[in-house]
């Protein structure tokens, strides 16, 4: 849970006893344990207002396979680099294969340089 071991949270706990004091250290234990709840009820709540609104759909979602930490970038790369499905591989056969001189050929132009107290070039409608 948050990189925290169970060494880490002893030592935050003695510091605290440390720095809050005993006396004041149970109201703070308190305030900790009513923002936990309600922060629970808070995530029960919307997980219920989205099933109200979902309806049946909400149960046949796979929410494991919409979590983002399990896409790895350079995996799907390599899957989609390395597609041996047969709709591939009857693409790939039926595709012409370029020659070099078929090959288009496309030329890079580099952008000229502005001139002196020229303005760069600036679109109002891209921001």
């Amino acid at each position: 849970m948050f990189g925290l071991t169970m060494e880490k949270v002893l030592i935050i706990g003695v510091l605290a006893v440390f720095l809050l004091g005993p006396e004041r250290l149970p109201h703070y234990a308190a305030q900790l344990g009513r923002l936990v709840r309600s922060l629970r009820d808070m995530a029960n709540g919307a997980k219920d207002r989205m099933r109200d609104e979902m309806g049946p759909e909400f149960d046949d979602v796979d929410w494991k396979k919409l979590d983002p930490r399990q896409y790895d970038p350079r995996r799907i790369i390599r899957e989609a680099l390395t597609d041996d499905t047969p709709d591939a591989v009857a693409a790939a056969a039926a595709a012409p294969t370029l020659t070099r001189a078929a090959k288009p050929s496309v030329t890079l132009s580099r952008p000229t340089p502005l001139g002196v107290g020229e303005p760069a070039p600036f679109d109002s409608e891209a921001t």
